[in-house]
């Protein structure tokens, strides 16, 4: 009997054990409107999102993703957080910051020029596109 309340006990502190550990979540904010409050908004979303889940010992993945009047968040020169999304890159290693193609090539046609993303963005080949991968690959949705 002694037996298997010994296993019984060693299975609920395994199982009890492997609860406390936390969980991953996973997160992607859309930001497709050029208005800095929009775009401070989503940077705040990332950042209390983060903060709140590692305060209770889980962890997160972020994604923000800008396509349309939104990409001038990541935009060299033109992005009015430039300086928040640099310090946000340096401290969290667990932000992407992606930035839609389809825009850029349009955006920089529309000025006749090349426009360049800040170097803490990538550029995935479309914003929706992406948005549609992450949502498929369990990632909650986030619009500020």
């Amino acid at each position: 009997m002694w037996k298997a309340l010994t296993i019984c006990l060693a299975i609920t502190l395994s199982a009890g054990s492997a609860m406390a550990e936390g969980i991953t979540h996973k997160i992607a904010i859309h930001v497709d409107d050029s208005d800095m409050r929009v775009m401070n908004m989503a940077l705040n979303n990332a950042s209390n999102a983060r903060a709140y889940f590692n305060s209770i010992g889980d962890t997160v993945i972020l994604e923000i993703v800008a396509y349309g009047p939104g990409l001038q968040m990541f935009l060299k020169d033109q992005s009015p957080v430039a300086d928040r999304i640099e310090i946000m890159a340096l401290e969290f290693h667990d932000v992407q910051f992606s930035a839609c193609e389809n825009t850029l090539r349009a955006m920089s046609k529309k000025m006749d020029k090349p426009l360049e993303v800040l170097d803490e963005a990538i550029v995935v080949p479309s914003g929706v596109a992406r948005l549609v991968e992450l949502q498929e690959a369990g990632y909650s949705y986030i619009k500020p």
